[in-house]
């Protein structure tokens, strides 16, 4: 035990500096991960580099196109000599002037991650912040617009929040059980016409009436498993965009447990939002048990949430760890319960996506709109979809 973990502890302190490195680089490295890292190099080891990498990536490597990130990090980290000078040739500027900057979008979020790099992203924002003449150019909003959130840096991020946090919801006006006078409507208001006969009983008017119109409620349902890291973090940021309009919106996330942070998503500074969010929620990055959850949800907070035509919102990859038999059930309940059940999948940004498993099969049948969700674009589509333009 001791020739694994000397007492100054630097390896310890090295697996706990590669993970922050993984975290700041976009992959979901959380402390629970670290703290079962630490415990599977002390069993497996430190006689073979291969056994050591094997440890690190089954840990800290949750989904294939993390990979490539993971093995740029690692030989980056642990010094691999070649793998070093291809991260700085990827890293350094080129003088090409023919040819405009290319780089691979891992190689670019691994070196923005690094310590040392972050004056270097405060000047390169002051330089972006100078006034340039961007006649007959393509803007960087465009390109933006359909880049993944997976593949954006983390000026990008920050940019693409920006714009979240700009973006209006106007759910469009439905029909209620409720009548209200109105002089074009197409049915009789006999009690008013009543009354206004025994007031004006030489002339009776047949007053009109017809059905009152009202936004209906907005309720989420958004999973935060680990395979959702991070789009659930920026649909997070939608959700409190909206919370900030005059909407009736009721959010909820889920992974192995269900929450409800409808109150969180209230205050207007979104950093106080998401840290109060972050707070409450105690399976973050956890692993997905949907049917569960909207089993809770069915029995706790339908009857509360979804009256009156509610439009929900599901976003979730449909991959069910626990492989619920139910889970058909309860996605057949929660349509029947809501106005409209839209189902947010950010795997619909791959064109060969087919619906092969089986929390896919089991709830596929029951949405009415199933659309992706991974960029900006995508956001800016469902604000149409729901707006009714």
């Amino acid at each position: 035990m001791a020739e694994v973990f000397p007492p100054t502890g630097n390896l310890a302190r090295n697996i706990l500096c590669f993970a922050r490195l993984l975290r700041h680089a976009g992959l979901p490295v959380g402390t629970a991960r670290v703290l079962d890292a630490l415990r599977a190099v002390r069993i497996v080891g430190l006689s073979s580099q291969q056994d050591f990498y094997s440890c690190l990536f089954c840990l800290f490597v949750s989904r294939g196109e993390q990979r490539a990130l993971f093995d740029q990090a690692f030989h980056l980290f642990w010094r691999n000599p070649r793998i070093m000078e291809r991260m700085m040739s990827a890293l350094l500027p080129r003088l090409d002037l023919n040819q405009p900057p290319q780089s691979d979008p891992l190689s670019r979020r691994l070196g923005e991650a690094l310590p040392g790099n972050h004056d270097n992203r405060d000047r390169q924002r002051q330089d972006d912040e100078r006034e340039l003449d961007a006649s007959f150019t393509f803007s960087s909003r465009e390109l933006l617009r359909d880049k993944d959130f997976e593949q954006m840096s983390r000026a990008e991020l920050d940019e693409a929040q920006r714009l979240i946090a700009r973006m209006t919801l106007n759910l469009r006006r439905v029909a209620t059980r409720r009548f209200v006078s109105a002089s074009d409507g197409h049915r009789v208001d006999l009690r008013r016409t009543l009354r206004d006969s025994l007031r004006f009983p030489q002339s009776i008017a047949l007053r009109q009436r017809k059905p009152s119109r009202r936004t209906p409620p907005l309720v989420v349902l958004c999973d935060i498993s680990g395979s959702m890291a991070r789009y659930s973090r920026m649909f997070l940021h939608f959700l409190h965009a909206l919370g900030n309009q005059p909407l009736r919106l009721q959010a909820f996330v889920f992974a192995t447990r269900l929450t409800n942070i409808t109150r969180s998503l209230r205050h207007k500074d979104p950093d106080l939002a998401l840290a109060e969010v972050t707070g409450a929620v105690k399976d973050w990055d956890g692993g997905t048990r949907i049917g569960t959850c909207l089993e809770e949800f069915n029995r706790r907070w339908s009857r509360r949430v979804l009256g009156q035509g509610a439009i929900t919102l599901l976003i979730s990859d449909g991959l069910d760890r626990e492989g619920s038999a139910d889970l058909a059930q309860q996605m057949e309940r929660l349509a029947k319960s809501s106005r409209r059940l839209v189902w947010l999948n950010p795997l619909l940004r791959y064109e060969g996506f087919e619906p092969r498993a089986r929390g896919v099969k089991a709830m596929l049948p029951h949405v009415d709109e199933f659309r992706s969700i991974h960029n900006l674009s995508s956001l800016e589509q469902l604000t149409r979809a729901l707006s009714g333009l």
